[in-house]
């Protein structure tokens, strides 16, 4: 089964060959199995993608710089003379990724890994001095536009700079001096222990992706760990114990136990507990895996379904020298429950009556290929996943649905257009292009639909690719009200390509740009994405981030529509619908307090510097804190009783600044604070419901409306 991805983004993880719990003395170097890597894909990328580049001199500057910013995208560590130092190789890039001959990009990351050593220990020696907070001076923010530091002192004074505002914020959050001290010193001092860890698969991963995006935004190299992860993202499944781990300190420490799993089953592990040790099958000796990475462990635990793991566990409450125990674990299929498509049902007050809308929020269109292709009739997909909780949504007898697609960056193609065949009966759904000018047409093919009923997709900057085919599906179909903010703007495929030597041995995969996609009446969603039908207000910062911020990113573009007939009309309703949205959010305190929230936002992306002055950023602190303050006890005078002083306490803790890291907090802290960010109240979800609502309202009393609006649901206007 060929795999068609449409992923905004992939977060890589580190992959590498064996455990470095300790920083090497020995420079890192590029393995055989690299260069062929580095030769195939050159050979591929330059015949087989939709933007054919030729891998030559031009390409080759635009791989040195992108090299370098992936490196040091903030600019703090390398200085202008680095980039000087190896001006000579601008144009011999293309040469050495042609011959297999990675040596210059490997030293490289040697100056970068002995600079940003040397920026590290001026850190910590500046920890020992005190600290001046009473001069007028401000730090940049986001250095990705600033030039290189000329000189050694310039390098310098940006990190001292850093320093300072590391120290104020923590002066400010109640810190005292030998507080912030230790705090900041073990901070620093794990930057480098982690930087330390970086190995060969590391560098070789950062260049070729270099080379890969220099051609087109959404071109990778999934180094062989990394092509794995992105496989279990799209199946939502991997075997292993299923517990969520996290690194702290030298510590692989249990985050999270999935129900159900071989880790929950057993009753011996807890969240806290320390995995010090892990051994295979009957084997007894333990791997000791004490300042490993996160990803080595991981990939020890992960093994064959019905296999044996053992574990050696420091408890979670228990001192460096406390007894310790084994827990010994059959491995199991685990599904990430997390990632699937989850449901919840909100009632909205409509006058005398309330309405159910019923919201799917689907972080990812997921399929499990490998299980569909080898017959598995109970394979995993979003779509199927979809299909259920609509049925659960009938029973419940929902007035609208609402589909969440927010933070959902894309996924399978095949998953978008079996999607958009829930809503509509037959018809076309998207339209691809490939590099020689063939337009093929993917329609669904299967007669009937899931729901029949109102439809609302709910999108922001952050829906990119799938999501943005399935919106501008049902948009153009008349099938659904598009709510939110524009869209990311992706409109390109990918394809997943093993690289592979003669021998067979895995060496990563390319995710490849393969067509452009383009919506059924003709347009594209590249640069522009979807622009919703009822605009709420824009939550990113669209300069920096989206399709339209990248240099290499296709031109907008379209092409002839595809023949298909419209479910229905709903923009004879839209300008009714967006007035009764202004109307109520004018008068929602929540709303306009969360639209002052993106405006000062917005007002400090721009300045892009904070002062680090002391008596400045106390009173920018107060002011903050009182408007807050007034904020918190607005909401909370909506609870009665002790609860009262306890929802404000808990409001106070979610919005001050403690200047703190998530691995230097404690882990029961860091967790309540996840679990209160996802209770916090959804202002944007609650106001698309209740736009949804008031669709509802007009289609249930006006017959004549309901028709034309929902052809699917004739006889269903009556409330």
């Amino acid at each position: 089964m060929k795999k068609s991805i449409l992923m905004v983004a992939v977060a890589f993880a580190f992959a590498s060959e064996a455990a470095i719990p300790e920083k090497s003395a020995l420079p890192l170097k590029p393995e055989a199995l690299q260069a062929q890597a580095a030769m195939i894909a050159a050979e591929v990328l330059t015949r087989e993608h939709y933007k054919a580049v030729p891998l030559d001199d031009a390409m080759s500057e635009k791989i040195f710089e992108r090299y370098f910013k992936s490196l040091d995208g903030d600019k703090l560590c390398f200085l202008q003379s680095d980039i000087d130092q190896f001006g000579a190789y601008r144009t011999k890039f293309d040469d050495m990724i042609r011959a297999g001959n990675l040596a210059v990009p490997f030293q490289i990351y040697g100056i970068y890994q002995k600079r940003f050593s040397d920026r590290i220990a001026y850190a910590r020696d500046l920890l020992k001095q005190k600290q001046d907070f009473t001069v007028d001076e401000r730090i940049e923010l986001d250095r990705e536009k600033s030039a290189w530091p000329k000189t050694e002192a310039e390098s310098r004074d940006l990190w001292r700079k850093r320093v300072k505002n590391d120290w104020l914020r923590l002066k400010l959050a109640g810190k005292d001096d030998k507080s912030i001290r230790d705090t900041l010193d073990k901070r620093y001092e794990n930057y480098e222990t982690r930087t330390g860890k970086v190995n060969s698969e590391d560098v070789f991963q950062i260049f070729l992706n270099a080379y890969a995006t220099a051609i087109e935004p959404h071109t990778n190299y999934l180094g062989p760990r990394a092509a794995e992860n992105f496989d279990i993202a799209m199946r939502l499944s991997l075997h292993g114990i299923g517990a969520v781990l996290q690194s702290r300190e030298d510590y692989t420490v249990i985050r999270e136990i999935v129900p159900g799993s071989p880790a929950s089953m057993s009753g011996k592990l807890k969240v806290g507990d320390r995995i010090v040790g892990v051994g295979q099958g009957d084997n007894p000796a333990f791997t000791d895996v004490l300042g490993w990475r996160i990803d080595e462990v991981v990939q020890l635990i992960r093994g064959d379904k019905g296999s044996t793991v053992r574990l050696d566990i420091l408890p979670a409450d228990a001192g460096p020298d406390a007894k310790h125990s084994t827990v010994v674990l059959v491995r199991d299929k685990i599904n990430m429950e997390a990632q699937a498509a989850k449901k919840s049902i909100i009632e909205v007050q409509d006058g005398a009556k309330k309405r159910k809308v019923g919201v799917i929020t689907l972080p990812a269109f997921y399929h499990d290929f490998d299980a569909h292709k080898n017959g598995d009739k109970d394979y995993r997909s979003a779509t199927r996943d979809m299909a259920r909780i609509l049925g659960e949504f009938k029973r419940a007898k929902v007035d609208n649905v609402l589909i969440d697609l927010r933070e959902n960056g894309g996924g399978s193609l095949s998953e978008a257009v079996e999607m958009t065949g829930l809503f509509i009966d037959k018809g076309p759904v998207v339209q691809q292009r490939y590099a020689d000018g063939r337009v093929r047409i993917e329609s669904d093919t299967n007669a009937g639909l899931a729901w029949d009923g109102p439809v609302g997709v709910l999108i922001s900057r952050a829906s990119a690719s799938a999501s943005e085919i399935f919106a501008a599906a049902l948009q153009d179909y008349g099938r659904a009200l598009i709510i939110g903010e524009p869209s990311f703007g992706k409109g390109t495929v990918q394809q997943l390509l093993p690289l592979e030597n003669i021998q067979r041995v895995p060496n990563g995969e390319l995710k490849m740009t393969v067509a452009q996609f383009f919506r059924i009446n003709g347009g594209t969603t590249q640069l522009r994405g979807v622009t919703p039908d009822i605009k709420l207000p824009v939550t990113s910062d669209a300069e920096n981030f989206g399709e339209s911020s990248y240099d290499n990113a296709l031109p907008w573009t379209n092409i002839k529509p595809a023949p298909f007939v419209s479910a229905g009309n709903l923009k004879s309703v839209i300008d009714e619908v967006q007035k009764r949205h202004d109307a109520r959010v004018a008068k929602d305190k929540d709303f306009q307090y969360l639209v002052e929230d993106l405006a000062e936002v917005k007002k400090l992306r721009k300045e892009n510097s904070i002062s680090l002055n002391e008596a400045v950023r106390r009173k920018e602190r107060d002011a903050q804190e009182a408007r807050a303050k007034l904020r918190e006890e607005r909401q909370a005078s909506q609870v009665v009783g002790a609860g009262r002083n306890k929802a404000l306490a808990e409001k106070k803790r979610a919005r001050q600044d403690d200047g703190l890291q998530g691995d230097e907090r404690s882990l029961v802290a860091d967790l309540a604070a996840e679990k209160a960010a996802k209770e916090a109240k959804d202002v944007m979800l609650n106001e698309a419901a209740h736009i949804l609502s008031d669709v509802v309202g007009m289609v249930k009393t006006d017959t004549r409306l309901a028709s034309r609006l929902m052809p699917y649901m004739p006889n269903k206007a009556v409330d």
